[in-house]
């Protein structure tokens, strides 16, 4: 069923997309006011690898991993810094705080969202903007880096996003990313990075570390939906949070969903 969904989901106008998860953000960030809880991607883990963390983030060690493993891909110290899709701010937080770039600006569509990131997070030369992925508030070539976090699927146009990626990025600049897309969109995926412009670096797939991470979460993560979420909306927060024995996390196990991660850079 929700194989279908998500099928019939994709094929939606660019338009129907952006307005929903607009609606969607802001609904979540309104219900989910808790400042603990600062990330909402699927985690990262491999077990040949831990980053360092102070004691305040050992709480969120698997999806700090996924913005560490996507991010360390270059050396962003001292460089301007822009992450699109900055959700409830912990990922742009860690990055400030641990990876020391000159500055992050990170947008978001919900004006929520946005709000209380900027309640929750005092960090120097952290700055969070309401802002589109399809329309970035930004002049050309302003950023050394663009970052964008499991985001990417909400976009109403990927691929108009892509291009505003190329327009933000200084020339040599780089854009780190990561995000799932079902089996038969992988090679859509791949004309969008090779029609943006950006020239392709790196390609991995993830997603047996996605699915470690999540193992490694699914009791914690389960216990909070229980706790907070009505008994008839839990299954669906359940996939949300892609938990062992969602739907979506089988759609993982089974190879219809794929994590990828990715490294591109705008020529000289």
């Amino acid at each position: 069923m929700l194989q279908k969904f998500l099928a019939w989901f994709i094929q939606l106008a660019p338009s129907t997309k952006r307005a929903f998860w607009k609606w969607w953000y802001n609904f979540f960030a309104k219900k989910a006011q808790n400042p603990k809880f600062q990330f909402m991607n699927y985690g990262y883990s491999d077990d040949g690898f831990y980053p360092k963390l102070e004691e305040i983030d050992e709480a969120e060690r698997y999806p700090i991993h996924l913005y560490h493993h996507v991010a360390s891909q270059i050396d962003l110290a001292k460089k301007s810094v822009l992450e699109v899709g900055s959700g409830r701010g912990g990922g742009a937080s860690y990055l400030a705080r641990y990876l020391k770039p000159s500055s992050i600006i990170a947008i978001d569509i919900s004006k929520t969202a946005i709000d209380l990131c900027s309640e929750i997070h005092s960090v120097e030369n952290l700055l969070f903007k309401e802002g589109s992925s399809e329309s970035i508030p930004s002049d050309e070539s302003t950023f050394d880096v663009v970052l964008n976090v499991e985001s990417s699927h909400c976009y109403g146009s990927v691929g108009l996003f892509f291009s505003e990626v190329f327009r933000v990025l200084k020339p040599g600049g780089s854009f780190v990313w990561c995000d799932f897309r079902h089996k038969n969109d992988i090679a859509n995926l791949k004309n969008q990075f090779n029609n943006s412009g950006l020239q392709l670096v790196k390609l991995n797939d993830i997603s047996k570390n996605i699915l470690s991470a999540l193992k490694k979460m699914s009791v914690k993560r389960k216990a909070l939906i229980k706790q907070r979420i009505p008994f008839f909306l839990r299954s669906v927060f359940e996939s949300y949070a892609g938990v062992e024995g969602s739907k979506i996390n089988d759609l993982f196990q089974n190879g219809d969903l794929i994590y990828l991660s990715a490294l591109l850079q705008k020529p000289e």
